[in-house]
Parts: C-alpha cells; structure tokens; sequence
C-alpha cells in the first residue's frame, strides 16, 4: 500500500509535538483536518496507531512501529528532495582542470551541478598544472584544480593526495647498455621538473627519448615500451607497471590536487560549484603492479 507522505508527517508532528493542537499550528492546518488525516491513516494502516485522552497522547505498539517506518520514509523523501533540488543561482563559472583530472569523477559531478543549478554557464578550460596556475593569478580562471608540490606555496583546499612513480610497460626491455629512455612534456612541466630533480641526487644515465605535449601521447609512448616516464600513481593505465627503484631510479614525491581560487573568483555561483568539488568522494590510490 502507498501511504500519501502529507498523512505521515501529520502523524510525526503529532508524535514530535504530543498534541493534535501544535501538530497544526506546524502544519498550518486545523485540528479537525489532522485529526481527519489520522482518521484516513488507521483506515489505511487497518489498525489503531495512538490513544488519544483528554490529556495525553500515546502511540500504541503498532503505533511505535509504525512511526519509525514513516521516520524511514520522510527522511528518505527529504534527502531525494535536497538532491535534486534546482538553485536560483545564476552567472558563469571559469573553471580550470588538467587532463589527467577529467576522469576522476568529474563528468558525474558536471552533470549534478548542470541538474543543481541550470542558470549557471560553466566555462571549462584544460590545461597543465602551470598554465592553470597562471591563468587563476591572472585572474582568467575563477577556480582551478592545480598540483602542489612539497614545499610550495600552492594555497588552496586538498582535494586529493597522490605520489609520483616511475612507470614503464609491462613488455619494457631495458638492457642497461644506453642511457635510460625517458618520456616527459616539453619544460616547464610538473611532471618532468619531479623527474629531473630525483634524477639530480642518482647515478642513473638517461635521455629524453620521446617528447609530447599530451598526456595520451606520453602514455602512448610508455604502453609501446619506447621510454618510461614519471606520473602520479592513479594515472596508470593498464598495461603499465610501477619500476621504483629499477635501474637505479630515485624514489620520487608525494604531491596532491588542489582547488585554488582568483582574487575574485568566489561568486555565490563558483562557490557552489567550488563546494561540490571538495565534497567529491576522494579516490583511493591505484595498487602497483
């Protein structure tokens, strides 16, 4: 049976209140309509939920239980209501990611947002770590996810922490009798500055064997088993190991994913937007391989 929800929070009122009198006045409706709607549920329930005196109010045992089931019920409907619920926020957002953050829950998250508040235009702009950075102190982002180093002076909230490793195919056959084929984005490049600066402090002798811009294009590269390359640890694709500490490689550093704002970015529409990414589930790191 479909219990219309209007009868059961009259009947929570009444509960949460202990008189038919006040449970009204919350509702806004008069004695005689809740008293009706009480009427109406034991009808539909088929048995007696509460007796009623002169001066109290006590719910009988199918009354107990029925109240936790309609608790159930309405909490239920309330957090689906919340969830969907539309703003009437309106404006842009200028939003800036990397590429390799995309596929971390972010299409999901778009789409809540688009349901959430469809007067917002979001502008997305993708690009790397440094290029975001920039963009957001020149006040051309609103808010960017960037990469922080240790050390750095990178602002912001966490949204996630990872560490970089080195990675290479499974199929990589490295003999050792030339230097170490490496796979970096051309300078300046987060990813490329972590490498080289572990590779300082080693004894290893390597080049740069292949040279892309794209991230596909490096991890193309890395899956045809040309040259290894060094990438946070959740961007392992299959087909690809972690060889830290293979061939003499340096242990490399742990980072993580921050949400940076500009002087002028927290508009009440990019801080709606903004608090659904910090509310994102956080990923857990990939296992190694």
């Amino acid at each position: 049976m479909d219990f219309d929800p209007a009868l059961l929070r009259a009947f929570v009122a009444i509960n949460e209140t202990g008189s038919f009198t006040r449970a009204a006045e919350r509702l806004h409706l008069s004695q005689s309509a809740i008293s009706h709607q009480v009427r109406r549920l034991e009808e539909q329930a088929g048995t007696t939920l509460l007796i009623r005196t002169t001066r109290h109010l006590t719910l009988t045992e199918d009354g107990e239980d029925f109240l936790r089931h309609a608790e159930h019920v309405l909490n239920a409907q309330d957090a689906l209501s919340r969830r969907f619920e539309t703003s009437s926020v309106s404006g842009a957002v200028r939003f800036g990611t990397p590429e390799n953050f995309i596929g971390d829950g972010l299409p999901s998250l778009l789409s809540r947002f688009a349901r959430q508040f469809p007067a917002i235009r979001l502008d997305v702009t993708v690009g790397t770590y440094l290029d975001l950075r920039a963009l957001v102190d020149a006040d051309g982002l609103d808010l960017a996810v960037v990469m922080a180093l240790p050390g750095s002076q990178a602002g912001g909230t966490v949204l996630r922490e990872t560490r970089f490793v080195w990675a290479a195919a499974q199929s990589f056959d490295f003999t050792g009798d030339a230097p170490l084929p490496l796979a970096f984005a051309p300078a300046p490049c987060v990813h490329r500055q972590v490498a080289v600066e572990a590779l300082k402090s080693s004894t290893v002798d390597w080049r740069v064997a292949f040279t892309s811009p794209s991230q596909q294009g490096l991890r193309a590269a890395v899956l045809a088993g040309l040259a290894v390359t060094a990438l946070p640890l959740e961007d392992l694709e299959p087909g690809m190991v972690v060889i830290d500490g293979q061939y003499g490689l340096p242990p490399l550093v742990e980072a993580d994913f921050r949400l940076v704002w500009s002087i002028t970015g927290k508009t009440p529409a990019a801080s709606a937007f903004g608090q659904l990414l910090v509310e994102m589930p956080k990923s857990p790191l990939a296992h190694t391989t």
